[in-house]
């Protein structure tokens, strides 16, 4: 949403050309949808970079030259040999001349505004922290909660809304439908209230899709031991995850698992995909 912010702020002082990837055939390096503003003197966003895009903004500036009335138009770009990419796909590339007017349509905003997934994060510690700086780019909309004061950063970033919660686990009721979950408070005590505040939610609504809580294996067996006496099945259990971040990246830095946990967050989003493209 930053992302979008800055462009509108710029269209309002200069003209520009939309360039959206209005469809693709075969293997592209970015998808339907993704777009990028070219002005006279600088772009915002990218369609893939290479020679294609090279292409699409020598073509937009051409239009920038010409009639401010200049129909909308489709091209399609070959991704072989003559652009000088392997890729082998095509895509197909609308071109919207705008001006500081078309600024100000909801339209626009609405069709250039990301789709984000619901996204809590359960803890503004250390990890927390790392987390919410790195999944802020990334398409989700992020619910950051904690019950103590003075724990998130002012501001913060534009996809995030920060709640205070007392007793934490009472948030757990009032989150988006489909909303991820990630847990990762201060206390052991707060992280196995909020485990089981979600795992009654699923059995009643089955809406959170991911449970995700920080730890080792030895925590997880003692929080597994302590839900089954609080009546939780051991299929029940099944929809935590514990330890949280994809296997194979051994560092403890907040940093690092931040990213670690992102990359699993992203193949749950991408799971099932099918016509995932690579350059």
């Amino acid at each position: 949403m930053a992302f979008l912010h800055q462009f509108l702020q710029i269209l309002r002082r200069a003209p520009a050309c939309l360039v959206t990837i209005e469809s693709t055939v075969g293997s592209t390096p970015r998808e339907v949808g993704a777009w990028m503003a070219v002005f006279e003197d600088q772009v915002l966003g990218t369609i893939g970079g290479g020679h294609v895009e090279f292409a699409a903004m020598a073509h937009a500036r051409t239009r920038l030259l010409g009639p401010k009335t200049l129909p909308n138009e489709t091209l399609r770009y070959a991704l072989g040999p003559s652009l000088g990419q392997c890729c082998g796909g095509v895509m197909h590339l609308r071109f919207e001349n705008l001006s500081a007017q078309d600024a100000e349509l909801a339209d626009l905003q609405k069709r250039l505004s990301p789709a984000l997934e619901p996204l809590a994060l359960f803890g503004g510690g250390h990890v927390g922290h790392a987390l919410v700086r790195v999944l802020a780019p990334l398409p989700f909309a992020i619910t950051w909660i904690d019950s103590r004061d003075g724990i998130f950063p002012d501001p913060a970033p534009e996809s995030v809304v920060c709640e205070h919660s007392e007793p934490v686990h009472g948030a757990v009721p009032q989150l988006a439908s489909g909303s991820r979950v990630l847990i990762m408070s201060f206390s052991h005590a707060e992280d196995l209230d909020i485990v089981a505040a979600c795992l009654t939610r699923h059995r009643t609504a089955a809406d959170l899709p991911f449970i995700g809580l920080i730890g080792s294996a030895t925590k997880w067996a003692t929080f597994r031991s302590r839900l089954r006496r609080r009546g939780f099945s051991a299929e029940e259990l099944q929809h935590v995850t514990c330890p949280i971040g994809v296997p194979g990246i051994l560092g403890k830095q907040p940093e690092v698992i931040a990213v670690a946990v992102a990359a699993q967050l992203l193949q749950q989003l991408n799971a099932g995909f099918e016509g995932k493209s690579e350059v």
